[in-house]
């Protein structure tokens, strides 16, 4: 999410929107979608048979393409943090693009209606949720969004939705002084007494509580008061049920995100409420949104923002009925895996053990279950892999650090992620469905600091190694914004060009793991891996096969050298690369760079030895000859 280090205060010039009332109010009258207004069935179908072949592509619909210039309000595409005018049509109209390119699921940015602008920074990211219930005015209508789906899984494409649980957006404020609206106050002379600044929409965290005050003193727990503003979106949420003040945490914004209370129960800074997730009826109602969501245009997966922000109980409860509910009306195979920005592995895994707390809790979790099914330890079936992205994608592959650091991350998998399949999910262990990833909406574009050889190099890195691969927008045409909302560029600027080098390489990959059974189900083994960064033989060298397993006797060998410098081969003191291969066995580079073109074949040794040697910055891809 990370759009909240834009937003202070709630405060917006009302006279600068005065002239557009009008057209406001009749954008959300004809862009609502009522789930009660809406009868028209939809069939839901398994569109995925085994996530592990899928591409992911990472869109933000407001910066992709305009393809519906009635639903353009506020755009003004000269300000990054402004809306941009991009829709569901704009997106559909692209599909050939990335059909092309060789994408087979397309993750698109939340699709509720969002508050529309806050603190001067407009919601085009859609993470400020107003009414889960109802869709996005500025992406078009429930059909638009029906039609981009089945337009998609037309061409075998399946759709993502990014999903928010944890908050809604800037709401309410806390009557702190119990005058009915929203301060923003100073007090104290910063003589006798220190200077206090107290902002009603966004108080520092307090562990009781937010506390109303008077002149005598602390008064009890702070009244909430929802605003009405139609002009900026910020009205009571939906569903309903959010409109009472029980379902949330109430206790102001997190100051310190190792305080576990308040990562879990603070309010996002710039004001995003947090919700009680604990309760049963805001399980209950995310549950009935988002399922809602699925059975009327038949997505195919969630990808859910902030989880380490929301208690555990919630994901076992949430994962567990969604699945239920969406099996019971056909839909099987539904992928959902979330975003904890989080280097740590033993953080970010677990959200996709199995794993039951005590008899007592899993008692308690249980009083919210109405369908006669109790709660089991299952969660999600992935996560973003933010522990690679900052171990290798980062550390090695932009920065050139050793690379025995991925050595080291991929054999704590099975221990920090989970190992058995969730009941009703994607049928695989959620360390075989981690989503690699090199950069995103959070993070500033590889580009910002690295270079395009190495991002060629990360792009090969993801696309051969075990797990689901998913590129951001704007990767392949070389975008190098920095932090957000730098990194939110519009594609339109590329042209959609096919004929840029990274597109090209990135076409290419796409083709050779759909042509290579083993570079999407193989087993993953690491042939070699360096502690070394100088100038020795086999500093910045990496490489890895994968084979057996779900592809069999099908068989890839990927070798790396990631040090910016000089040649590198997988030797050292005498010690060579041995593979799983036996001597004799013709491998062909499918891949190839300036040294070695692609075709050029290299010759198993005795005990599986395999010699190359690479320029800075290259990797080879090895196939059998026979596979080629």
């Amino acid at each position: 999410m990370r759009s909240w280090q834009k937003l202070g205060g709630f405060r917006f010039g009302l006279s600068s929107l005065v002239s557009v009332v009008g057209a406001m109010l009749a954008l959300f009258q004809t862009g609502c979608m009522s789930f009660d207004g809406l009868d028209e069935p939809v069939v839901l179908a398994t569109h995925v048979k085994d996530w592990r072949d899928q591409v992911i592509y990472q869109v933000l619909v407001d910066r992709f393409a305009n393809g519906d210039r009635s639903n353009d309000f506020n755009v003004d595409t000269a300000a990054p943090a402004r809306w941009h005018g991009g829709d569901w049509a704009g997106l559909e109209s692209k599909l050939d693009y990335l059909d092309g390119l060789g994408v087979t699921s397309l993750w698109i940015s939340p699709i509720y209606r969002n508050v529309e602008t806050d603190a001067d920074v407009d919601g085009y990211h859609g993470y400020w949720p107003q009414d889960f219930t109802a869709a996005n005015p500025h992406f078009g209508d429930v059909m638009a969004l029906r039609s981009l789906v089945r337009e998609a899984h037309r061409r075998g494409i399946s759709i993502i939705i990014d999903v928010v649980t944890n908050h809604v957006g800037q709401l309410f404020y806390y009557d702190i002084n119990m005058n009915g609206h929203a301060d923003d106050q100073l007090r104290g002379s910063g003589k006798q007494s220190s200077v206090v600044h107290i902002n009603e929409y966004d108080p520092d965290f307090d562990p009781r509580g937010i506390q109303s005050e008077t002149s005598l003193g602390e008064a009890g727990p702070a009244p909430i008061v929802f605003t009405h503003d139609p002009l900026t979106n910020h009205m009571p949420p939906r569903p309903v049920v959010l409109q009472r003040a029980d379902m949330y945490n109430r206790r102001g914004r997190t100051v310190d995100f190792e305080d576990p209370d308040q990562l879990l129960h603070g309010d996002f800074p710039g004001g995003l409420k947090d919700l009680d997730t604990t309760r049963c009826e805001v399980k209950q109602a995310m549950v009935d949104s988002y399922a809602r969501w699925v059975e009327l245009t038949d997505v195919d997966g969630f990808r859910i923002d902030t989880i380490k922000h929301v208690d555990r109980e919630f994901w076992r409860f949430f994962a567990q009925k969604v699945r239920q509910r969406l099996a019971a009306h056909g839909k099987s195979n539904f992928f959902m895996f979330g975003e904890a920005f989080d280097g740590r592995p033993e953080v970010v895994g677990a959200y996709t053990k199995s794993e039951l707390p005590s008899a007592d809790q899993v008692a308690r979790e249980n009083t919210c279950v109405t369908d006669n099914r109790p709660i089991t330890g299952d969660q999600l079936d992935g996560v973003f892999h933010f522990p690679q992205y900052f171990q290798a994608i980062r550390d090695v592959f932009r920065d050139g650090k050793s690379t025995d650091r991925i050595e080291k991350l991929w054999a704590d998998r099975t221990t920090y992620y989970g190992s058995t399949p969730n009941e009703l999910g994607t049928g695989l262990p959620p360390y075989r469905t981690l989503v690699n990833f090199i950069d995103n909406h959070d993070v500033p574009r590889f580009l910002f600091q690295g270079d395009v050889a190495g991002l060629a190099l990360a792009l090969t890195f993801i696309m051969t190694e075990d797990g689901l691969p998913c590129v951001y927008y704007g990767t392949e045409q070389e975008f190098s914004g920095g932090n957000d909302p730098a990194n939110r560029e519009d594609m339109g600027l590329s042209g959609f060009n096919t004929s840029r080098p990274t597109y090209r390489l990135l076409k290419r990959l796409t083709e050779l793991r759909q042509r290579h059974v083993a570079l999407r189900r193989g087993e993953q083994k690491v042939l070699w891996a360096s502690s070394r960064t100088g100038d020795e033989e086999d500093a910045g060298v990496f490489a890895y096969e994968r084979t057996g397993g779900d592809a069999g006797d099908s068989y890839a060998l990927v070798v790396m050298n990631t040090h910016a410098l000089h040649a590198a081969s997988p030797v050292y003191n005498g010690v060579r690369m041995k593979s799983g291969l036996q001597a004799g066995t013709v491998l062909v580079d499918v891949l190839g760079n300036e040294t070695a073109p692609e075709g050029t074949t290299y010759t198993v040794g005795a005990g599986g030895a395999v010699t190359i040697a690479l320029p800075p910055r290259r990797g080879a891809l090895l196939v059998p000859e026979a596979e080629r």
